[in-house]
This record gives structure tokens, C-alpha cells and sequence, in this order.
């Protein structure tokens, strides 16, 4: 995928209102890749209520060291965030482009989460 259609998708995905529709468009995608990984996706999260705020988790089934299906939970983004952490985390996880470069392409700004240790 050139640059300038990976801002192109980037800037119509962050155009959507939630994650839902903007794994509708990745679907959708003309790039086989990105519309399979998409594909892929489906039925993966869950919406959990934590500390008072809705989260939304990426949920997998991997094998652990001993072999057993074990479940992995990832937290994605908030209910109610604008939508390019959802497209930052996509890009990050399944093509390795960092999210400050998906942020970039979106002309937003990206802040690195605080660490809490």
C-alpha cells in the first residue's frame, strides 16, 4: 500500500463514529490484506465496564507454554474515544506500522499512554 492511500483509509476510517463502523470500512478495504485481517476481527471484542468506564477488549484464544487454549484479553480503547485508537492499535498489531505513524497520517497528535507501575 502506497502512503498516500494508507492516509487516505487512515483519515476515512477516523471519519467513523465507533469502532464497529470503522471495522465495517477496513472490510470493505480495496487492499486484500487489510480487508482480511479485518475479516479476521470479527466477533473478537467484548465491552467491559471497568473502574466506571466502558472498555472495549480485543479477545483471543492462544495457546500457553503447556499447550493449553488459553484466553488473551487486550484493551483496545474506551467506549466513546475518537476512533484512531482503534485504527493506531489495527495498523500496529497486524501490519507493524507504529502508532505514531497511523496518528500522523490522521494529522492527529499521538500522546503515549502513562505507564502505571
Amino acid at each position: 500500500m502506497q502512503q498516500n492511500e494508507f492516509e487516505q483509509l487512515v483519515k476515512g476510517l477516523c471519519e467513523k463514529q465507533n469502532l464497529p463502523e470503522a471495522l465495517v470500512l477496513l472490510k470493505e478495504s480495496d487492499n486484500q490484506e487489510v480487508a482480511e485481517a479485518a475479516e479476521g476481527l470479527t466477533g473478537q471484542f467484548a465491552l467491559a465496564e471497568v473502574e466506571g468506564e466502558k472498555r472495549i477488549y480485543h479477545v483471543t484464544m492462544q495457546q500457553n507454554d503447556q499447550g493449553q487454549e488459553e484466553e488473551f484479553i487486550e484493551h483496545v480503547m474506551n467506549e466513546g474515544d475518537d476512533v484512531i485508537r482503534f485504527v493506531a492499535w489495527f495498523f500496529d498489531a497486524f501490519f507493524d506500522v507504529k502508532m505514531k505513524e497511523t496518528y500522523q497520517a490522521a494529522g492527529k497528535t499521538y500522546k503515549q499512554p502513562k505507564r502505571t507501575h
